[in-house]
């Protein structure tokens, strides 16, 4: 069996069901539109526009129970891209209002060959800011969640590179393990800026965590921000 007859075959079940369910008219539609794509990845993109995304939004957060991440800002990732250089300016303002406010900073960053932890002096971590060494899912073989949950954390603060790597990953297992997380989308970057927007239209869009509209700090789901609409207090 090849992959055209298995998207075929595919196809037709979905228009099974389609005809239980759903007036004559709208069956008609999908019809035309399935049998248009099956067996032509072409065009299934060609069929899909990617939605319009929501603008981020204010948010004011408890400064005793929010944590900021900064994940991947170094030089092994970020300095060498410019899209994440220019992240910088922002990713410092919010850094300087978490720490005058008293908000936990915690980093995530891969590790070199050697083991060595690479940092970024612009943003770079103080004495006692935790720093955890991961690859794209900043939980996975991890003290992270741990490390939020004693501190009480219930809202995550999150910027970093690549976006819809250690960003969007790391955002989802938040949301998974019961925080409620919020990105700043002028502190994310990607070495290309469509996986930039991929990402934060999927942050949104997560199965079983939407937030479609983008509802300000939607209860264990992602809200899209910008560093200079964040607030603590």
């Amino acid at each position: 069996m090849n992959k055209s007859t298995t998207v075929q075959q595919k196809a037709q079940t979905i228009m099974q069901r389609a005809r239980a369910f759903a007036p004559a008219g709208l069956a008609a539609a999908m019809a035309l539109s399935l049998s248009a794509c099956a067996g032509d990845p072409a065009a299934m993109q060609s069929a899909n526009t990617l939605p319009a995304i929501p603008a981020p939004v204010p948010v004011t957060l408890d400064a005793g129970s929010t944590a900021l991440l900064i994940l991947d800002i170094n030089d092994v990732v970020c300095r060498p891209n410019p899209a994440c250089t220019a992240t910088l300016p922002a990713i410092s303002a919010l850094l300087n209002k978490a720490r005058a406010a008293k908000v936990p900073v915690l980093y995530s960053s891969t590790a070199n060959a050697d083991g060595a932890i690479p940092t970024l002096a612009e943003v770079a971590p103080r004495s006692g800011e935790p720093v955890v060494v991961a690859r794209a899912n900043k939980f996975v073989g991890t003290d992270l969640e741990e490390q939020l949950k004693k501190r009480k954390i219930a809202t995550v603060v999150v910027v970093g590179s690549a976006a819809n790597g250690a960003v969007m990953y790391t955002s989802f297992h938040a949301n998974t393990r019961g925080f409620t997380s919020v990105i700043a989308e002028d502190g994310l970057s990607s070495p290309k800026a469509i996986n930039t927007v991929l990402a934060r239209y999927q942050l949104l869009n997560q199965p079983g965590f939407y937030n479609s509209d983008n509802t300000p700090l939607a209860d264990k789901k992602a809200t899209l921000s910008r560093s200079d609409l964040i607030t603590f207090k």
